[in-house]
């Protein structure tokens, strides 16, 4: 009796050993670049756009300092040799002086683009989320994951151009 229960143990661990293969290739499976969908999206590039606007007169004083920096740089590499050391001091600190107000400017933009984009991107993660579940549901996936979590992924399995394309879906019913 008990070489009959052991064969049939073992005949029924083969079973399922024999099913665990095929259970697994039912799986689908997919990878996202969250950030590219992103900003990829017809949102996030009218957005890009608005900051990018609302940011001008900052943009051109910046490169307004690198311009005359450049013009100081220059005439102290023309004229250095015939400049006093009074006047080479004077220029020398005008640039000094030009160089912080630049790296000052340049830091304010970007902070204040920083919190720019999260004003306008707030909101984004659901409808990231949102986009996600909707492919999840019209495709069948069983798991999505981060593209970067993965050392390499063919084409076929990147799905980041359909959560672009439901982002943009999603943000033309708003």
């Amino acid at each position: 009796m008990q070489i009959k229960q052991r064969i049939l143990a073992v005949l029924t661990a083969l079973t399922f050993l024999g099913a665990a293969p095929a259970a697994l290739a039912e799986v689908k499976l997919a990878v996202v670049d969250v950030q590219s969908a992103i900003l990829n999206s017809e949102s996030a590039k009218k957005i890009s756009a608005q900051i990018s606007g609302e940011f001008t007169r900052e943009q051109e004083s910046i490169k307004k300092l690198q311009t005359d920096a450049a013009v100081l740089l220059e005439r102290m590499q023309k004229d250095g040799e015939v400049m006093s050391e009074a006047e080479k001091r004077k220029v020398q600190q005008q640039i000094e002086s030009i160089n912080n107000d630049f790296v000052y400017e340049r830091q304010k933009l970007q902070r204040s683009i920083e919190e720019r984009q999260k004003e306008l991107f707030a909101g984004i993660d659901q409808r990231v989320q949102s986009a996600i579940n909707e492919i999840v549901l019209s495709d069948d996936y069983d798991i999505i994951l981060p593209r970067q979590a993965a050392l390499y992924v063919g084409d076929l399995y990147d799905i980041t151009r359909k959560v672009t394309e439901k982002l943009n879906m999603i943000d033309a019913k708003q």
